[in-house]
């Protein structure tokens, strides 16, 4: 499975802490390649939604002090289901029960652990789909 990752200046340092927790290659990073605080987190959510989209059964991961304004940019693509988690049930959850298939993650919210712990459940979680399948072509279906 190809995972996507982005960030902005905020979660910059949060980005890389979770990649070097994983082998080489498992994260392809859109950017921001630096921390500058003038870059726009909308620029590289809407480019991982691409992505995403593009790659079908990948995973994405956004990150920015709140993980907020990520899930809010890339929602806006259909077919993107992004969710703000900050617990490990948040996560499990939202891959259970409504396929989501970008996490997003607030640095200003969360340890580096807890993170880890957040993002190591939602790649291992799987759909359910069953009575899901049918809220979920709810979500879609606008």
């Amino acid at each position: 499975m190809k995972i996507y990752i982005g960030s902005d200046h905020a979660g910059y340092e949060l980005k890389h802490y979770l990649m070097g927790k994983f082998k080489a290659g498992e994260f392809v990073d859109l950017g921001y390649f630096d921390f500058d605080p003038k870059d726009d987190y909308p620029n590289v959510a809407h480019d991982l939604a691409k992505e995403v989209l593009a790659d079908e059964g990948s995973l994405g991961v956004l990150i920015c002090g709140s993980g907020l304004g990520m899930a809010m940019a890339a929602n806006r693509h259909q077919g993107i289901r992004a969710a703000d988690c900050l617990s490990v049930k948040m996560a499990a959850t939202a891959r259970q029960h409504n396929n989501a298939n970008v996490l997003c993650l607030g640095a200003r919210l969360l340890s580096q652990g807890k993170a880890l712990r957040i993002l190591k459940k939602f790649m291992a979680t799987k759909f359910e789909g069953a009575r899901h399948q049918i809220r979920v072509e709810g979500i879609e279906a606008f």
